[in-house]
Order: structure tokens, then sequence, then C-alpha cells
């Protein structure tokens, strides 16, 4: 530790630390551009100039570190003269058009010159116009207002992992733009509208639709993938207008991944469902809340058999909405209740349910030295995990090894297993993991073990810190079953910590609220025929792997309820009755993270026209059916009555499973982060990018050769 003064304040520091960092913890203002404490240090805008005692010249605070002893001014006449400089210097070229800038009021260049800009400026020459850059559906460029801070393109490069913007030549004539004039396609590309401290950068879908000082900000959380980043949601007149990070170290530090900023333009979405319908003689009819839950209940009630109507529910529903569904369904003794639409193989639940869970903590993600990715195309599946296992990867050196169907481009250094399959794969590395331990299975008996199978495992053995995340291909393979007590193998012969990632918003929570089939049909069973549907924020058609099969159940059941955001000609065509739910902007409730985490968030907007929160809709439902505990009337209520009764436990138990003797590989499906759920399939901006389609999401084709991407 060291003692540095700054204006006369004595301040004590770690040495080595840069004087910008020792100052924003003393709250010691100093004035910056290209700083930020999330990238490298670049010292390139000098608006940090300040004066040093003993130095000749004035020097960046981003760049100097702290040594014992030293004294600082950053108000002295020599800094102020300095600071004054490298405003006028940036405004030169700056263009004159804040008025229609979708920067202002939240432009860090507005601020800084109010400080230590001239009224009136210096230069007469013609100033210097840059083309602007089509780079994509979410970002909108103004590059004659850009500075050359940089910041976007050491995103690209230290964050992202993906340089697709740079700097092409000198001094004034420097621009900042794409490669030959490539769209950015980056999952976490929206980080460049925050990251800009100017409005050469700006949201696209955000364009020209409000000030910055008429939005409402609400803290909320993300809700699509089972991260739970921390969001605020901003809104004008009760209608959601942007959402952007909230900081919080331990989950989503200051990103966000473009699927959480975006998926919000589904909120006004033409096939918004604003009104409660009722199909009579095969005419859909508008009909108040009350003939709705009435048509809805005596729908349910005219059938004879309770046990042959099935309940589904999107897992990117709240625990609040989970935990009354799945008590509504049992107190009429129905016990089809699932949530993994998606899942082929069951053979999983013979031995009891398996809670998904990430096994260290988000943050830890960063100090890994090891780690295996089995059928996961991480980055695209959960990319601020992903973000973190990079960091590990560029800083700790850690070794990434992945077992795919096939060879994922990944934004790292990766060694990748895909040519034999993936169960062929990992059953290769499980072998050699129990011969490093002097263990024999009879499950890899007659697994092909290659070198790098024998490599993979040895680093997996002697890493003090390694994980072996099971990710969405596997969960979605054919022989998941199988897949799982691999890697469960691996686990054990290595030491190395076992994580099935849970990849939609709440996965956990319905885990936790028992949104399970104990005793009942799983999900896919149920497509095999059932009387009657409830389902919860889902389209069948499209969250099925089956898509076609799920159409078919639903078209041949008797009556079908649907709780939905969206109305749709398939929905039309098989439902009965169809109640509009809020978004998750429009509610409150509770999301469960992959770590076990409950972040609740309140309502941000009112529903659109006559929707209502889906848990307000289940608990008169529950009353209609006259069963007893459907009296809250708050969320928290709900999740008390969560928290009070611990339905289930993460846990990997031992079962019985052999190779399969083909490679069901070719059967296993990639789904589109931007085709996850009924909010991003209507998000326009999304759905203008590459990753919408699974053909163009930065796959590497198979003949891609094999070892490092």
């Amino acid at each position: 530790m060291v003692k540095v003064e700054i204006n006369g304040q004595v301040i004590e520091a770690h040495e080595g630390d840069m004087l910008i960092d020792v100052a924003d913890g003393a709250q010691i203002p100093i004035p910056r551009f290209c700083y930020h404490k999330k990238l490298s240090i670049a010292a390139n805008c000098r608006m940090c100039l300040v004066e040093v005692e003993g130095a000749w010249k004035p020097l960046p605070a981003c760049a100097t570190p702290v040594t014992d002893g030293m004294k600082v001014h950053t108000k002295s006449p020599k800094a102020i003269a300095s600071q004054k400089s490298v405003m006028e210097f940036l405004l030169i070229n700056h263009p004159l058009d804040c008025p229609i800038c979708d920067q202002g009021g939240e432009c860090e260049l507005q601020d800084v010159a109010m400080d230590y800009g001239d009224d009136v400026s210096r230069y007469v020459e013609a100033k210097r116009v840059v083309g602007d850059k089509n780079a994509g559906p979410l970002i909108s460029t103004d590059m004659t207002r850009c500075i050359h801070c940089t910041r976007c393109v050491r995103f690209g490069q230290e964050v992202a992992g993906m340089m697709e913007l740079g700097a092409t030549g000198r001094s004034e004539w420097m621009e900042i733009g794409t490669y030959v004039e490539k769209s950015i396609t980056s999952e976490m590309s929206g980080n460049m509208i925050d990251l800009c401290p100017v409005g050469a950068l700006t949201s696209k879908p955000f364009r020209y639709k409000a000030r910055p000082w008429e939005l409402k900000a609400h803290n909320s959380v993300a809700a699509h993938d089972s991260i739970g980043s921390n969001i605020i949601v901003h809104t004008k007149d009760d209608r959601v207008m942007r959402v952007v990070p909230a900081e919080n170290e331990s989950i989503n530090e200051v990103w966000l991944s473009d699927r959480d900023r975006f998926s919000y333009e589904a909120i006004e979405s033409e096939d918004r469902l604003t009104q409660p319908m009722v199909k009579e003689n095969g005419q859909w009819k508008v009909v108040d809340w009350e003939t709705a839950l009435q048509v809805a209940v005596e729908g349910i009630q005219n059938l004879n058999d309770y046990s042959n109507i099935g309940v589904l529910a999107s897992a990117n529903s709240t625990l609040e909405e989970l935990q009354l569904l799945q008590k509504l369904a049992r107190g009429l003794g129905i016990k089809n209740i699932d949530f993994r639409t998606r899942q082929q193989d069951f053979s999983l639940d013979a031995k009891g349910f398996h809670t998904p869970s990430l096994a260290h903590s988000i943050e830890a993600t960063d100090k890994l030295d090891a780690a295996l990715l089995v059928g996961t195309y991480l980055r695209k599946e959960l990319p601020i995990l992903n973000t973190r296992l990079r960091k590990a990867v560029t800083v700790k050196n850690a070794k990434v090894f992945t077992v795919n169907p096939e060879n994922f481009s990944f934004n790292y250094q990766t060694t990748g297993f895909y040519e034999s399959g993936l169960v062929a794969e990992l059953a290769g590395i499980a072998k050699a993991a129990a011969e490093l331990k002097g263990e024999s299975e009879e499950l890899t008996s007659s697994a092909n073990m290659a070198d790098g199978h024998k490599q993979a495992a040895q680093i997996l053995m002697d890493a003090n810190d390694a994980s072996i995340m099971v990710g969405q291909v596997s969960q979605l393979h054919p022989d998941y079953s199988v897949i799982l007590k691999l890697a469960n193998s691996i686990a054990n012969n290595t030491g190395a910590k076992l994580s099935v990632l849970p990849i939609q918003a709440n996965e956990v929570g319905a885990h936790l609220v028992n949104f399970l089939p104990a005793g009942g049909k799983n999900a896919q069973k149920m497509l095999d025929g059932m009387s009657a549907f409830i389902n919860l924020g889902l389209e069948p058609e499209k969250d099925f792997v089956d898509g076609s099969k799920a159409l078919n159940a639903m078209q041949s059941a008797g009556f079908v309820v649907n709780l939905t955001a969206f109305d749709s000609e398939y929905q039309r065509e098989y439902a009965d009755v169809m109640l509009p739910i809020a978004t998750f902007a429009e509610t409150a409730g509770t999301f469960v993270n992959a770590n076990g985490l409950k972040q609740s968030f309140k309502m941000a907007a009112e529903p659109k026209g006559d929707a209502k929160a889906a848990w307000k809709i289940l608990r008169v439902m529950g009353n209609m059916f006259n069963l007893s505990g459907f009296d809250h009337t708050h969320t928290n209520e709900v999740l008390r009555e969560v928290l009070d009764n611990k339905h289930s436990q993460i846990a990997f138990a031992t079962f019985d499973c052999s190779l399969p003797s083909s490679n069901n590989d070719t059967q296993c499906q990639l789904v589109s982060p931007y085709q996850m759920d009924a909010l991003v399939r209507r998000s326009p901006s999304l759905q203008a990018t590459p990753d919408a389609d699974t053909a163009t999401m930065g796959r590497v084709g198979l003949d891609t050769a094999k070892g490092d991407n």
C-alpha cells in the first residue's frame, strides 16, 4: 500500500494502481473519454491530463501508476489549461447537431464540454465529414461525431472477442469502421452503444423515439436466459422504449446480450393479444374477462377425466406464475405438468428429476483453469457466461475443450472434438479420465480413445479449478441421459465441477416449484394425445422440437386454453380460449438464475389493452374451481409460499445406460437464440440479424479441420 495526495487529500492505494482509479475511489472527478474500467488503457483522448508534482508536463491519469508520496492536482491552472486545450481539439471537427442527436441529454461529450469547453470556437476551417456505415439492424452510425476514443474497437477485441470495428487512416483522417463494409454481428454488439461517449453509435430500434429526460427508469431482470442479467427498463407514457444493462459485478458486470437488450420490441408487436377471446361455432369473438374465464373453467369442468389434461408452460414464466399453475393443476388432480418442451430423452426421470444449475458462481468462471464444454454453443446460448469464460482464457490462459456434434465457432482458443459425434468423442474423454484415475467403467469399455482425449482428461485432472458445462445441444440430444452419465463420470474422475446449464430464464425456478410430471406424462408423451391442454406463455408449434407433432396434438385435443401475450393463426386454429397475459416488463415476479439466486422485480409498464398478469389470472381461476390457497393479493405472498416449501434438490444420481449403437447427432437440432421464445421471435431487429437463422449463426462447417478454432 502507498499513500497518494490528490488535491490535498491523502489516499491509501495499492502500488501500481492507475491514478484515475484511485481518484474515482475517492470520488474525485477527472474527465475522460477513452478510459473505461472494463477495457484496456488506450490513453489516446488525453482528456484526463493532470498535474503531478515533479513531472515536467501533465500526465494522463488513466495511464499513470501511483507511487508512494505522489502529489497530484486535478484542478490546478496547469491541469485545467491542459484539459481545456484537449477539449478544444476534440470539438474542432465535431458537428453542431446536438438538437437532433440521439445521445443528447446523456452525452459524455456534452457534459465535459460544459466544464471544459469554450463558448466560441477559434477554428474557422472546413470541418471533417465522415460517411456513415451500415453496421446492421441494431446499431445506427453517425461517424462524423466520432472522437476516436476507440472504446468500441477495444470492446470488440477484448470482450466480444470479435474485432468487428477498427481504425484506418491517421490524424484528422482517421476513421472508425468495419472491415470491407461488413456489418456488426456479435451477440454482444449492443454494448458498443453504451460505451460510445458521443452520438457516433446509437441504438437503431430506439432512434428518434424519445429523449433521455423523458424516460422513467425501472430496475428489472432479463427474461431470456438463466444468467439473470440485471437490466433497467426505460418507459415513456407507459410504453417500454428501451432496455439497458444495470451494473452487477457478480452477474453481468456492465454488459448485456443483444437478446436481452432488444427483445422489448415485441411488446408493441402487431401480434400482441390485448383482449380475451373465445371461439364460438368456429368463429373468434372478443369478450370480457368474466366471460372468457367462465368459458375456460367450464370447458375444463366439462371434461370428465382431469387425468388426461396436459399443462405446459414456458420456462421464461415467473416463479409465481409457475407456482400457481402447478398448484391449480394438482388441485384438479392433473399430473401431466412440464416445461421441458425441447427435450427428447426423458430416461433420467425414472431416477428422479435433476435440477440444472451452474456448480460455481458466475463470477468464478473468470478464474477457471480449464473447462470442458459438452454439447453447447455457449457463445449463443449464454453470452454473458461465455464472456466470462473468454476472460479466463485471455487472462488466465485457461484451456477450453469443446465436444459437439459439429464444429461451432467460439471467440477464444478452443480444442474441439466433433468428428466422431458428440457421444463418441465424450466417451473417449470419459475412458481416458477413468484410466488416469485407475478406474474401469463398463459404459466406456467399447469407446475409442485418442491422444486428444487423453490430453483433455489430463488437463482437467491437473487443473486447480476445472468446470464441465453441459449445454443446450446436449439437453436436446436424443441421448441426453448417456451424455450426462459420461460427463458425470469425467467429473468424478478428474475432480472437475459438473454443471448442467439452465438455458431459459427460470428453469431452476420451474424445478423449485415442482413444475414437473411427478407421476404424470412428460412434455413429449403429452404430444401422443391429450383430451385438453392449458398452455402458459407457450407456442407449442414453435417451442417443441417437433413443431408439427405439437401442432397436431393441439388440434386433436378437445379443449385448449392458451394464456398468451400474442395472437397467431396457429393458435386461432386449435385454441378455444385465448387469455392475454402481461410480458416481463408488465408484471411483477421472480426469476431464479443458474446459481439459484432469486431476483424479484416490479412492473415497469401497464399491460397492453386488457391484458393481465398471468399470476392474477391463475389466482382467479383457482377460486373459480373452488380450490383452496388462491387468496394471494401480491406476488410476495406467492414467493413466500414457494420459499416455505422446497420441493427439489440438485442431484445427479447413478443410473443404468449404455452407449448407443448408432450416432444420433444428425437428429440433434440447434436452436437460434432469437427463436427461443415468443418475445424474441417478434423482435424485428433481432430477426434481421444473421443469428436469427441457425444456418448463418457463426457455425463452422463439418469439413473444417479438427483442432483449434
